[in-house]
Formats: structure tokens, sequence, C-alpha cells
């Protein structure tokens, strides 16, 4: 099947408000996809899929998050603008994400920002991200870096470990009643929350994941519940992300996610790559996470991850935790 690169190129129209035809516009991408990424095309094969067979999202191949780390996956050839690099640790290999595009990424954040959480300059935001300022090739860095610029408050920045610091900046932004976010690693936060527990009812407190070896492992739930506590708070949002994605779910309470209209949580079976659940589902359904995310467009929109779900009919969805014998990722999100 041979698919029009011009009609490819309207994905970019995913971005505004206007409601586009999902299911159409990733069997689109699959197609161009299965043409231009040979890493992906040799994939498709081992698996003895014929791609001019595939008419539903539910038969695209997922290629495993873990060719990241082994492979270059490029769809078409180019020289990249930049390469996004897991944290990982000592032990493990890195997975590397060869963008195209920083554009692309950059419309992606902003467009998904701007749909869950209203335009950047109506907030003051601070980045309590340590562990991700020490490298350099991080997309949450870059994510954070591009919102803080638009947001234009002078208080607004990276801290790295001035939690002294830091406390006195979000007093001064609670007296002034200023709308507040401040989104972290989930060690920094924690160890923030208990050396200056404090009242915050203008900052929205937005957790990444990540303990990254630094703590105890801990819930999400018991995460939360010690945030929540600290800082008098109902609901710890979350931040649902990765290296070899070019788009974020968000959650605003309770770890409950919703993806913005260019991305797509399915569940699969654990052992069968292929057994793939129904899009339209009406009942919640659990197992292994596949992901499609539309902006991912030079790389592969189509991923398995390592991560298990909950998927619920309204298409939110929950975070179980890790796989069994999956790597331990730097970033990853907290086991149950």
């Amino acid at each position: 099947m041979k698919t029009d690169i011009k009609n490819i190129e309207a994905f970019h129209k995913i971005f505004s408000p206007q409601p586009f035809n999902f299911k159409q516009m990733a069997l689109d991408v699959f197609h161009f996809q299965y043409q231009q990424n040979e890493v992906y095309r040799h994939y498709c094969h081992a698996l003895r899929v014929n791609a001019d067979a595939v008419g539903t999202i539910e038969k695209i191949p997922f290629l495993p998050v873990s060719f990241f780390k082994s492979h270059l996956i490029t769809t078409t050839e180019f020289e990249a603008a930049a390469v996004f690099e897991s944290s990982g640790t000592t032990q493990t290999i890195n997975s590397k994400h060869l963008v195209k595009d920083i554009g692309l990424y950059e419309q992606s954040f902003n467009a998904a920002f701007n749909l869950f959480y209203g335009s950047p300059a109506d907030w003051c935001i601070i980045a309590l991200l340590p562990s991700y300022l020490e490298r350099n090739n991080s997309s949450l860095v870059m994510m954070a870096d591009k919102l803080i610029q638009q947001s234009s408050h002078p208080q607004s920045g990276f801290y790295l470990n001035e939690l002294d610091k830091l406390k006195n900046t979000l007093s001064t932004l609670e007296k002034q009643q200023q709308k507040t976010l401040l989104i972290g690693v989930t060690f920094a936060l924690l160890d923030f929350a208990e050396q200056y527990p404090m009242l915050l009812q203008y900052t929205t407190i937005m957790e990444t994941g990540g303990m990254k070896g630094r703590r105890e492992e801990l819930t999400r739930q018991e995460v939360h519940d010690i945030l929540c506590t600290n800082f008098k708070v109902d609901k710890i949002h979350s931040e649902y992300g990765m290296t070899e994605l070019l788009s974020q779910a968000y959650s605003k309470g309770d770890g409950i996610f919703k993806c913005p209209p260019w991305m797509k949580i399915l569940v699969r079976e654990e052992d069968d790559p292929l057994s793939v659940q129904q899009a339209n589902i009406t009942s919640t359904i659990s197992g292994a996470t596949n992901i499609i995310d539309l902006a991912n467009f030079y790389s592969c929109s189509f991923i398995a991850t390592d991560d298990a779900a909950k998927l619920h009919p309204n298409e939110s969805f929950e975070i179980l935790g890790r796989l069994d014998n999956s790597d331990i990722r730097g970033c990853s999100l907290l086991a149950l």
C-alpha cells in the first residue's frame, strides 16, 4: 500500500483544537513508518505482519520500547536535531530517541499543557528536577525550560538542591496568591516535603516519577499521601511521559491519567505482543501498556512499553507498575 506523503504531512493539524480522525491518522502514520523506518519494517516482517492487511489500530504492530536501547529508530533518513536519552543507572543501557524536528516536540508539549492547564503565562512555573539537570539530554528538562520561559514570571525557574530558597520562594508566592506549578522528580519532592512542610493553597504539585535509587521505593499512593499531608493539599498531579515519546499524559489526582487527542493508550497480554485489546472498550481492562503517540512521526508512533496499566472505558488510565523482568529505569513510575 502506497501512502501519500502530502496527506501524512497534515498530521501537524492534530495539535490544533479542531477534532481529527485519530484512527485514520494512525493508520496513515503506520503505513508511512512501515515504508520509511527500516527497523520497524523488519520487526513487522519478523512478526509476519502483512502491512496491506492492517486496517484497524489494534492490528498495528507495537515496537518494544527496548529497541530504543539497541537500535537507532528513525523514520526517513535525517541528521538528528537532538538526541534525548533516558536517565537509567550505571548498570543499564540508556534509551536514545533521535529527534528530527524539535519544533514538533514543542508543538506537542505546548498543546498538551494548554489543553490540561491553560496558558503557561498564567502560572509561575518552578521545576525541582535535580537528577535531570545534571545531564544535557533530558526531554523533561527541555519541556520545563520552555514552559518556564513562556510563563515570564520573575520567580519561575529551576532549583537544583536549593530547598531553603525554594521554601522562601513558595512562601512569597503563597502570600501573593500566585497560581504556581511545582513540577518535580519524586525523590526531590519527598525530600522537600519532609524538610519544609508548609501550607500550599495556590500551588499545584506535579510529580514526574523517579526515585532513581535515592530513597526506599514507595507506591504512588504512599508518595501522594506524604505530599498531601506535608503540604496540606487534596490532590497531587502527575505527568506520564518517557524518553521514547514526544507526548505526555497528565493526571490531576488519584493517579488517573488522560491523554491529549494525538496520544492513545491500549493494553495487550503480557506474553503476547499481538493481543491488543479493543480501543472501544465497555469495561475496565488491565494489561501491558501500548502507546500510540502520533507526535513520534519521525521515530515510531507505536510503542509497547514495560508498564502495566488499567484502562477505563472513558480512555483514562492508571499505571499499575513495571512488568516483571523489565529493566529498572531512572525515570520509571512507581510500582504498586
